[in-house]
């Protein structure tokens, strides 16, 4: 499979659009090959059967043009938008929920915002969607609080999408690039949709990390605890633990699971995902992981297992030097920015660990980003 896109050159989203899947696959292996290959085995990259549309989360930029309301991205670096009815990444009905908002934005007058006068109303649209529950979620987020015709608005988006199963508002008067504010009023149904994940289920609120690829991150969560080996009586950190995901499947194999997060919102949105589920070998800590570790090892504690997903960056030196203090048995690596996955795992080959195996993820197909695991033990 490849495919074109006349948004490609413009958008910068899809870096490798054209290219027939198998090829994007076996590019993506020769990386992992190369960045890994003289420090472990590589396993054969995991991809996807059907790679199209795998996005489950969706954001629009909003604005006008020609006196009409479009939808679409910023192209890099600049604040040219690039009106997009279609793309190849994104779950389709996100296309559709936001036709149908441009539309009622027009009839109710609704003004798009405008990122340089900083005027207007609607800066962006997000559509999450529940892959495995079809529970989808409509996010607009406004430059003020005030949001005129609101309840047409939320009657014409539920009229034309009954999958819509809750409507919030962001509201975000920051001259930022950022895309949701930090206030959030539900229109119309609970405020958050639901997710299922190996076998375990998921509360997703607007500002929640949710990997967006769900099809592939259930074979990265499987890989990764495959590879963990639990048997049923070990202490495992889930560090940067978010809202709980892999940590609350790992519970099911696990003694007991400590979920360590520095954002309070998401730490409590863990929490609640835990009772969801029904999970009480698993509790979590509002903290910063390394600094957890560290009070962990002056304690005398020990832990048989670090999960670890950091940002893209990697980790810090700080984190590092609390894992060579923690001394856990066993570390398994997953990271979205495999560049500094191979720093950080040169730095534990020479503090202690060895790197047994690396299994590469395809989550993002048609773009160049790749996800990796990898497995260390204790020297």
């Amino acid at each position: 499979m490849s495919l074109s896109c006349p948004h490609q050159k413009l958008c910068g989203g899809c870096q490798m659009l054209a290219l027939p899947y198998p090829e994007q696959l076996a590019r993506k292996q020769a990386q992992m090959q190369r960045l890994f290959g003289k420090l472990c085995p590589v396993r054969p990259i995991l991809g996807m059967d059907d790679p199209a549309h795998y996005r489950c989360k969706v954001q629009a930029a909003v604005g006008t043009v020609n006196g009409r309301t479009v939808t679409g991205l910023y192209q890099p670096s600049s604040h040219r938008l690039v009106p997009v009815e279609h793309c190849w990444l994104e779950d389709e009905r996100a296309a559709a929920v936001f036709a149908t908002a441009r539309q009622l934005m027009d009839r109710l007058r609704l003004p798009a915002y405008n990122d340089v006068t900083h005027t207007g109303l609607v800066r962006h649209l997000l559509v999450r969607v529940g892959k495995y529950t079809g529970e989808v979620m409509l996010v607009v987020v406004t430059g003020s609080a005030i949001f005129p015709a609101r309840a047409q608005f939320v009657a014409g988006m539920r009229a034309a999408h009954p999958e819509l199963t809750t409507i919030v508002q962001s509201v975000n008067g920051r001259r930022t690039s950022m895309v949701l504010g930090d206030r959030f009023r539900t229109l119309y149904g609970p405020g958050y949709i639901r997710d299922k994940l190996c076998g375990c289920e998921f509360l997703i609120s607007p500002a929640s990390f949710y990997q967006v690829n769900p099809a592939q991150t259930q074979r990265l969560y499987t890989a990764a605890l495959e590879m963990a080996g639990l048997t049923g009586t070990e202490t495992v950190i889930d560090a940067y633990c978010g809202t709980g995901t892999i940590g609350i499947i790992a519970a099911k194999k696990a003694g007991q699971v400590l979920g360590v997060e520095l954002n309070r919102s998401a730490v409590q949105d863990a929490q609640k995902n835990a009772r969801l589920n029904h999970i009480q070998n698993i509790r979590f800590v509002c903290d910063d992981a390394g600094r957890f570790m560290t009070r962990m090892a002056a304690e005398g504690q020990r832990a048989d297992l670090v999960l670890m997903d950091p940002p893209r960056q990697g980790s810090s030196p700080e984190f590092l030097r609390a894992l060579q203090k923690l001394k856990p048995r066993t570390i398994v690596y997953i990271s979205c920015g495999p560049d500094t996955q191979r720093r950080d795992a040169e730095w534990l080959c020479a503090h202690g660990w060895r790197a047994l195996q690396a299994q590469p993820v395809d989550l993002f197909p048609f773009t160049d980003h790749c996800e990796n695991i990898l497995l260390f033990a204790g020297k």
